[in-house]
C-alpha cells in the first residue's frame, strides 16, 4: 500500500520555498541588510555588537544607498533577496507598490531615530555661513534671472551667490541620485532654498491647470511641462542640480568624501552628520540659517536640514532566516537607540521615549504598514 506524507509548512516558509525554487534549509544562516550609506556605520556597530553577544552569525550589511537598497529588498521574497533594508529617508509610495507587485506584501516600518545633513569642509579653510537659498542658487541647474524667467545657472563663485560670501570657486561634492541623503538634501535644502522665490513657491502650491501654465510661462519652463501638477514641476526643478563640474558625484561612501575635502579645503561635502561627528578634527560643518549641525540643534530642529532614518523588515522572513528578530530587538534596545546608547557615540540622534516604545512594539508583535 503507497503511503504519502504531508509536510506543514508556515506561509512564510512556502513563499521562501516557492520564490527560491529549492529546499531553504541551511541555505542563509545569516541576516542580510542593504541600503543607505548614512543607516549602514549604525547597522554596522549593531550587527556587530548582535554577532558577539548571541554567538550568532554576524548580520552582512551592505552600503547600496537608499534607492538601490529599496530596488534590492523589494524585488521578491526568498533567500536570494535582503532581510531587511536601511533607508535615510521613508520609503516613497512607488517603492511599497513595487513590493507588493513582487510579493513583499508585510513590511514592518522602524524609525529608528534622526540624522542631520552637513555641508562640510576642511579645518584647514574658514568656516563657511550659509543658507538654504545661497545652497539653492549654487547648486541647482536652473535658477530665475533678472527677468524672473528661468535661467542656465550662471554663478561660478559663492560671491556670485552672496555679495557676503568669499569669491572662492563653488565646487561641492556630494551623493548620487539613489541616495537617500541626495533625496533629503534636495527636499530639505534646495526645496527650502527655492521657496525664497515668490514664483517658485506660488508654482509649488498652485493646482488650477490655467494658473499653473500662466507660471510657467513666466518661468519660461516649456510646454512640455504643461501636463503636470505645480508641485510636480516645482520639484523637477528644484531637484536638478548643475552637471558643469560644480557638483560632484562622489558615490554612496561618505568617507571617500571627507577624503577629497581634506586634499581640496576650498571644496564643499554633503553628507550625514554621523560622519561629520566620527570626523570632526578633519572637518567643519558649515553654519546653516545661522544654527551649527550639533545633537542638540538637530534634535530641536533648529539646524533645518535633518531628517529622520528608518529600516524595514520582510515579514516573511521572519521565523526562516535565523537572527531577524534578535538583530532588531539589538537595535530597538534603550542600550543601542536610547539618548545614552551606544549609537548616540557613534552620531545618531534619539527619537523620544514614546516613539522608541512605539517602533520596538512594533517590531516585537511583527506588525506590518498597510500603505504608505
Amino acid at each position: 500500500m503507497k503511503k504519502t506524507f504531508k509536510i506543514a509548512l508556515t506561509g512564510a516558509a512556502m513563499a521562501l520555498l516557492m520564490s527560491s525554487g529549492s529546499v531553504l534549509a541551511g541555505a542563509r544562516d545569516y541576516v542580510s541588510v542593504v541600503g543607505s550609506s548614512t543607516v549602514y556605520p549604525f547597522a554596522t556597530v549593531v550587527a556587530e555588537r548582535f554577532g558577539k553577544n548571541t554567538g550568532s552569525p554576524t548580520p552582512k550589511i551592505e552600503s547600496t544607498g537608499s534607492g538601490g537598497g529599496m530596488k534590492l529588498f523589494c524585488a521578491g521574497v526568498g533567500t536570494a533577496h535582503p532581510d531587511v533594508t536601511n533607508s535615510s529617508r521613508r520609503m516613497k509610495a512607488s517603492e511599497f507598490e513595487k513590493c507588493q507587485g513582487n510579493g513583499v506584501t508585510d513590511i514592518i516600518e522602524v524609525l529608528i531615530g534622526y540624522d542631520g545633513i552637513v555641508v562640510a569642509n576642511s579645518k584647514k579653510a574658514k568656516q563657511m555661513s550659509l543658507t538654504r537659498k545661497d545652497l539653492y542658487l549654487a547648486l541647482a541647474a536652473k535658477i530665475p534671472g533678472p527677468d524672473g524667467k528661468l535661467i542656465t545657472n550662471p554663478n561660478k563663485t559663492w560671491k556670485d551667490v552672496n555679495a557676503e560670501l568669499p569669491a572662492v570657486k563653488i565646487e561641492v561634492i556630494g551623493p548620487p541620485p539613489t541616495s537617500g541623503t541626495r533625496d533629503a538634501f534636495s527636499e530639505l535644502a534646495m526645496e527650502g532654498g527655492a521657496k525664497k522665490f515668490e514664483a517658485l513657491r506660488a508654482l509649488r502650491k498652485e493646482k488650477k491647470s490655467d494658473s499653473i501654465m500662466e507660471m510657467m510661462d513666466k518661468l519660461g519652463i516649456p510646454p512640455s511641462a504643461y501636463n503636470k501638477k505645480g508641485k510636480k514641476v516645482f520639484k523637477a526643478v528644484t531637484h536638478a542640480l548643475r552637471e558643469d563640474g560644480v557638483y560632484i558625484e562622489a558615490g554612496e561612501n561618505d568617507n571617500l568624501i571627507i577624503q577629497k575635502l581634506e586634499a581640496n579645503p576650498e571644496a564643499l561635502g554633503i553628507f550625514g552628520f554621523s560622519f561629520l561627528d566620527q570626523n570632526s578634527d578633519k572637518v567643519q560643518g558649515s553654519l546653516v540659517e545661522g544654527n551649527m549641525p550639533s545633537f542638540d540643534n538637530i534634535a530641536d530642529k533648529s539646524y533645518p536640514i535633518s531628517r529622520p532614518l528608518y529600516f524595514y523588515i520582510k515579514k516573511a522572513h521572519i521565523g526562516v532566516v535565523p537572527g531577524i528578530t534578535e538583530y532588531a530587538a539589538e537595535f530597538s534596545s534603550d542600550r543601542a537607540w536610547g539618548p545614552e546608547g551606544y549609537l548616540a557615540d557613534k552620531g545618531m540622534i534619539s527619537m523620544p521615549v514614546e516613539l522608541r516604545a512605539k517602533y520596538a512594539s512594533d517590531i516585537k508583535n511583527t506588525v506590518p504598514i498597510s500603505g504608505l
